[in-house]
């Protein structure tokens, strides 16, 4: 793969027979509200956009595009995409 070259999409609905593969789309300007059973023992991928995790205490971070995130067992109350295009995560996790 050549510098400035995206890496192959992963494919909707699983990589494999030992993945699942879930897509979670966040429009500009929305929230997603963060529920840890939805994150439980998934790596998530950035695919495309910008995150920002409200935590519960008021803190704030902001992840970009090819970041990779653990969002299970945190106290975040919400995952806002403060850009202009939609926010594209792949939480991948093991059958």
């Amino acid at each position: 793969m050549g510098a400035g070259e995206d890496p192959a999409p992963i494919p909707p609905g699983g990589s494999g027979p030992a993945f699942d593969v879930r897509r979670v789309v966040v429009a500009p300007g929305d929230s997603h509200v963060h529920d840890g059973d939805e994150w439980r023992g998934a790596i998530v991928l950035l695919e495309r956009g910008r995150i920002e995790l409200v935590c519960s205490d008021g803190d704030h971070r902001v992840f970009l595009r090819g970041d990779v995130l653990w969002l299970d067992g945190l106290t975040v109350r919400a995952l806002r995409n403060p850009g202009r295009e939609p926010a594209v995560l792949l939480a991948i996790s093991r059958r």
